[in-house]
């Protein structure tokens, strides 16, 4: 099990952004002394803003503001009871209004991790001006079937007759199924996953499970946008991801004209399961593509 997790000890500060919905919580910082540009990070679906505390203090290191949210309906920001709300268009539209608040203070980087690469390719796509982007686990479109598709398909029924506790209770029971082998989790960090899940809206999990299995291939619309802005684009997969498959997610880098790379000793998330080599490949490419040395 790695050391790291969304418990991760950190130096950033939680604060609340503007959103349509209400406040956007979110860690920001630690504050660099010189900020040279924002990296704002979206987690995916049942993630959080915790998710990216492994990385927060090492981006700050590079004079990178780093700022992680949780999407409306997620843990601690507020969210419509409209299922509709939270496919990647809509919330990417509440992410590029995000990316330009952010960007009145100077350049703003793009991160989106599984559902989040979604989110932040909908936020390119509505003109978020955005100074780079980067897809994190994520894929072209909707989830391929697999084990976690089922699991989406097996907790909706539950979700919308008995509510979130029972979702999360089926949930626990087919990631037991699925890793047998896990070592046991620590109390803490199993405590914090139950508080997290039960706290986001049904309505949200609804929508981005809708969003999982419906999403189209939007990977020609995005590669337009990003030519047309010349925005830099970087994917990067775990090397044992289970979610997207590797070569879908190196398929897509080549359809977006965008370096691709792999994380070793990771899965679907890097940012918890190696953050060291994750924050070594992004902060290269970030600080190039801003012309730091």
């Amino acid at each position: 099990m790695s050391e790291f997790s969304p418990l991760s000890p950190h130096k950033g500060d939680r604060v609340e952004l503007h959103g349509p919905h209400g406040p956007v919580a979110a860690l920001r910082g630690p504050r660099p002394d010189e900020v040279i540009a924002t990296a704002l990070l979206v987690p995916g679906y049942t993630g959080s803003k915790e998710d990216f505390a492994p990385l927060l203090d090492g981006i700050a290191e590079a004079a990178i503001l780093p700022v992680a949210i949780d999407l409306p309906g997620q843990y601690e920001s507020p969210g419509p009871d409209d299922e509709s709300a939270y496919a990647p268009a809509e919330l990417g539209k509440v992410v590029a209004d995000l990316v330009s608040q952010l960007a009145a203070d100077g350049p703003v980087l793009l991160l989106g991790h599984s559902y989040g690469g979604l989110v932040v390719r909908g936020a390119a796509l509505a003109g978020a001006p955005i100074a780079g982007l980067t897809l994190l686990g994520s894929g072209p479109a909707a989830l391929p079937p697999g084990p976690r598709y089922r699991a989406m398909e097996a907790g909706e029924p539950l979700l919308r007759e008995r509510g979130v506790e029972a979702a999360y209770v089926v949930r626990e029971r087919l990631t037991a199924q699925l890793a047998p082998n896990r070592p046991p989790m620590p109390e803490r960090l199993a405590e914090f996953y139950r508080e997290r899940f039960l706290a986001t809206k049904a309505a949200c999990l609804l929508g981005m499970a809708d969003g999982l299995r419906r999403e189209p291939d939007l990977v020609p619309e995005l590669a337009a946008a990003l030519r047309e802005h010349d925005v830099p684009c970087l994917v990067v997969a775990g090397e044992h991801d289970d979610a997207w498959s590797v070569p879908s997610q190196r398929d897509m880098a080549r359809r977006l004209d965008a370096e691709f790379v792999l994380i070793p000793d990771a899965a679907h998330s890097p940012n918890t399961e190696n953050p060291t080599a994750l924050l070594r490949e992004l902060l290269t490419r970030w600080r190039g593509w801003l012309g730091a040395a």
